[in-house]
């Protein structure tokens, strides 16, 4: 028997290609900004944080309007976003600084590692959490 169109199963897979999309888009958004911040000023924690958050504006809104479908100007869950943002960029930036410190690597590659482990993190928590519906 096929799967219903709303089936939990084809929605959460459904989630996680447009999250995918979006993901990267605002991934994007991150490592370009981080490129031309930590070039001009040659601060990797400050450029990190900083391109984090641009990016976590512009996936908060496709985010609302695409994967999740929900109104993007409810205060409550702009909030748990926002809080949850803050772990995943805990989790970016310290990836990239330890990346950078432990191992020598540029950090625009560093970026890239510090991209990819808080993608998954912030796909769950938005998932399970923000957006649970």
């Amino acid at each position: 028997m096929a799967s219903a169109p709303h089936a939990p199963g084809a929605l959460l897979l459904r989630q996680a290609g447009a999250y995918l999309v979006v993901g990267g888009l605002a991934a994007v958004v991150d490592i370009s900004l981080f490129h031309v911040l930590v070039g001009q000023s040659g601060k990797v924690l400050v450029s990190a944080i900083v391109s984090f958050l641009v990016a976590a504006a512009f996936n908060y809104s496709l985010s609302s309007a695409w994967v999740y479908r929900r109104d993007w100007r409810s205060w409550r869950r702009a909030g748990a976003f926002l809080l949850f943002a803050v772990v995943g960029l805990c989790v970016n930036a310290g990836v990239t600084l330890w990346l950078v410190s432990a191992f020598g690597l540029l950090p625009t590659l560093a970026k890239v590692g510090g991209v990819a482990v808080a993608f998954g993190a912030n796909f769950l928590m938005n998932t399970f959490i923000v957006f649970q519906r």
